[in-house]
């Protein structure tokens, strides 16, 4: 099987976007490999530092194996958003495809620094690194109650990224173009800045990330894709769509019921919903990406 490197160098430069999907449990990477096998795409399941260490490190590489194995599908793990060089080499060490160390809140310098460590080990081992410049605003994940203003500084600088790249041979770099972790109470995010990211993507060859897809315009993401991003992330979607599903399946043997006596205490056949919620997102994602039939 062709490794992440390989895909990314395709996806660049055939226009088209990886998937990365996080999950927090078992159900959730059913659905997202159901996609996967549907529609025969390369796809990175993600997990971020606090999904990590509810799974597991050496869980989610063991899920990952057997998925390979089992479909034969190019299923690459990243371990999300890492904010120590430490817990990063622990996730090299176990076993993952990638690791991204989130350095964006540190004075540059400083996530320079510490991403030329994270290079350094991960490289040995053949593992791709993802390195950040530029801030996404917000908590993963948060859906918001009102209209969320992105910072213009907060966005990914040009001179930034050149001083970065200068310095740290990372594989892939996020940048921040409008996007943040989470949903607006419109369900559309801002749309992205998208003469900042052609005016980066002007300027290097490194693969570009886009952070914090869920509720981004349709339109901007294929103009995106078009700009020089390669890699797009997605968790709130994946989130929201399995949570309103469980909670359909529950709503007629609510817990009460349950403790009680009344009702289906079946966990599985709960279940079957939200992972189809899941698969269907994944699948909607995947057509966007233009990622569909490219192993």
């Amino acid at each position: 099987m062709k490794n992440l490197k390989h895909y990314l160098q395709k996806a660049q430069k055939e226009k088209f976007a990886i998937g990365q999907f996080n999950f927090s449990d078992w159900s959730q990477v059913k659905g997202i490999v159901a996609a996967n096998q549907n529609l025969k795409a390369p796809i990175i399941l993600g997990t971020s530092e606090g999904e990590s260490r509810f799974v597991g490190l050496q869980e989610a590489v063991a899920m990952r194996n057997v998925l390979r194995k089992k479909t034969g599908l190019p299923i690459f793990l990243n371990l999300d958003h890492g904010k120590s060089a430490e817990y990063l080499k622990e996730a090299v060490l176990a076993g993952y495809d990638m690791v991204h160390f989130d350095g964006s809140k540190l004075p540059l310098d400083e996530n320079i620094k510490i991403s030329k460590e994270v290079v350094k080990f991960a490289h040995k081992k053949g593992v791709v690194v993802e390195g950040e410049v530029g801030r996404f605003g917000t908590d993963a994940s948060r859906i918001y109650e009102e209209k969320f203003e992105i910072k213009e500084e907060y966005l990914t600088k040009v001179e930034d990224v050149l001083h970065y790249l200068k310095q740290v041979s990372v594989d892939l770099l996020a940048v921040s173009i409008g996007t943040f972790h989470g949903i607006d109470i419109s369900g559309i995010s801002p749309n992205l800045r998208l003469d900042r990211l052609q005016e980066i993507s002007a300027r290097i060859k490194t693969p570009l990330t886009l952070h914090g897809g869920s509720g981004t315009p349709i339109e901007d993401m294929k103009k995106a894709i078009q700009s020089g991003i390669c890699k797009i992330n997605i968790n709130t979607d994946i989130r929201s769509a399995f949570v309103k599903s469980l909670k359909k399946a529950l709503e007629p043997n609510p817990p009460s019921a349950l403790a009680g006596g009344g009702g289906e205490i079946t966990p599985y056949k709960y279940l079957q919903g939200p992972i189809d919620a899941v698969q269907m997102v994944v699948e909607e994602r995947i057509k966007l990406f233009g990622s569909e039939n490219k192993i």
